[in-house]
């Protein structure tokens, strides 16, 4: 553990102990300033605790482990997941040590008979302090979901800080943008956001879907029309570019554009003036145009179906949106963002996610992206009947969870040793420095991989 994070602020114990005996014990011995005592009876209660406070040691008395509930033995898994920075100690009297090594399997750093001494005490304290990780969130803390989200979008991966840079970037200049990506990767969402961080944000924000207009509405839907320019136009209508005047348009799949309307579109961009379909009055067109496509566009002007001086135009600004597998690590949040939200909107009092859900969400190719993840978990609480979504409670398709994970590839010639760190560190980067679930994934246990990190250097 590095010194500035000692340092930083005080150091958090749960106890979660039936008595007052351990808490008493635990007070002298940590008599000092830069310690806060915290107890509770159940595993219930101290789950809530992780929601205001990051917990620097939890400690676990056999007693409340024998009398939990499997219930309580989730909570208790979705601490070690989400809450990688906590140092699990597990107190066991004779009786209980059939517990341990379920306890060990459930993320403990160390265990102990009780009673215990207090230099033992101390030592185990201190042992876990010095092997806990150095950045790692605590995911269930209220206050961390707002590091991993930017403008109602969420993710934490390198790639989505370098989107969010690139957001701030194009908010302040006024050429077109345009957003790249599978489907599903949220273009809608950084459009907005683009359109919220601009000095155009008190104007009006008009999406247009363009692939779901009949293509022959396309040009009135933009343009608008006078009255009588052709059958059926009982009346003039104002086109969005009238409408939006001063804010933002998102045009979406602005690749099922026709080449009539295409030529419109670049005249508009760079002469900033247009007319009304059977109109002759010019208009000014005050607006910011930013657009979206899931399809190559080069290639489409390869092929002859979208204009090259057009998409000169719109390729100022382009912003490429990670699929959700190249994401490491943004499963989870999207997860747990998608939870919350579905929760609260069905009043259901659903707490976490069982790890086994986890690793098949995690193990998902998304071809469907961040629609799909959300749609998925929709689902999965309308499904559920208790606190923890369990894998029955996603498709059939996600349960056997058969996505391969990324590849780790090591040169040939390279020593085990080599091998060993190689492996633990691009393990550790995919996961972004979650230790439970680095041990997890390799199949060993986090005091195991703590050992391993000191003896390569990796903590």
């Amino acid at each position: 553990m590095s010194a500035s994070r000692r340092n930083k602020k005080k150091i958090n114990i749960l106890v979660i102990a039936h008595g007052v005996e351990l808490i008493r014990q635990l007070k002298q011995i940590c008599s000092d300033k830069k310690y806060t005592i915290r107890a509770t009876q159940t595993i219930e209660h101290g789950f809530e605790k992780f929601e205001d406070h990051e917990i620097d040691i939890l400690i676990l008395t056999g007693a409340v482990a024998r009398f939990g509930h499997i219930r309580d033995m989730a909570l208790l898994d979705i601490i070690s997941e989400k809450s990688a920075v906590t140092q699990i100690l597990f107190l066991a009297s004779s009786k209980d040590m059939s517990l341990v090594f379920s306890a060990l399997k459930r993320g403990s750093y160390q265990y102990a008979k009780l009673p215990i001494s207090d230099g033992e005490l101390q030592m185990l304290i201190d042992a876990a302090l010095l092997h806990q990780p150095q950045c790692t969130p605590n995911l269930l803390l209220k206050s961390e979901a707002r590091k991993t989200t930017f403008e109602k979008m969420v993710g934490g991966s390198s790639k989505m800080i370098d989107v969010y840079r690139q957001i701030r970037q194009a908010a302040n200049t006024n050429m077109p943008v345009l957003l790249t990506g599978e489907t599903g990767t949220g273009k809608d969402l950084v459009a907005r956001a683009i359109h919220q961080l601009s000095p155009r944000s008190r104007k009006s924000f008009f999406p247009i879907h363009l692939g779901a207009l009949p293509p022959e509405l396309v040009a009135g839907e933009l343009f608008g029309y006078e009255k009588g320019a052709f059958t059926g136009a009982t009346r003039s209508h104002r086109g969005v570019f009238e409408k939006a005047e001063g804010g933002t348009i998102f045009l979406d799949e602005i690749s099922t554009i026709s080449e009539k309307i295409q030529i419109s579109l670049l005249r508009l961009i760079e002469t900033h003036k247009f007319e009304r379909i059977g109109g002759t009055r010019t208009i000014s067109a005050n607006v910011r145009i930013v657009v979206a496509t899931n399809e190559n566009l080069s290639e489409a002007v390869n092929q002859g179906r979208f204009r090259e001086d057009l998409f000169f135009r719109l390729d100022i600004f382009q912003i490429t949106l990670p699929p959700v597998r190249e994401r490491g690590g943004d499963v989870v949040l999207l997860v747990n963002h998608f939870l919350k939200q579905f929760s609260d909107d069905y009043q259901r009092d659903i707490l976490g996610i069982s790890p086994e859900c986890i690793s098949r969400l995690e193990s998902c190719e998304w071809p469907g992206n961040v629609r799909e993840i959300k749609n998925v978990i929709h689902r999965a609480v309308l499904n559920s009947t208790g606190a923890i979504l369990l894998p029955g409670h996603l498709p059939e398709r996600l349960q056997k969870g058969q996505k391969q994970r990324p590849e780790i590839k090591l040169p040939i010639g390279c020593t085990l040793k080599e091998g060993e760190r190689s492996m633990i560190l691009q393990t550790l980067n995919w996961t972004q420095n979650n230790r439970q679930r680095t041990a997890s994934i390799l199949g060993i246990s986090r005091r195991t991989l703590y050992n391993k990190l000191e003896k390569y250097g990796l903590l």
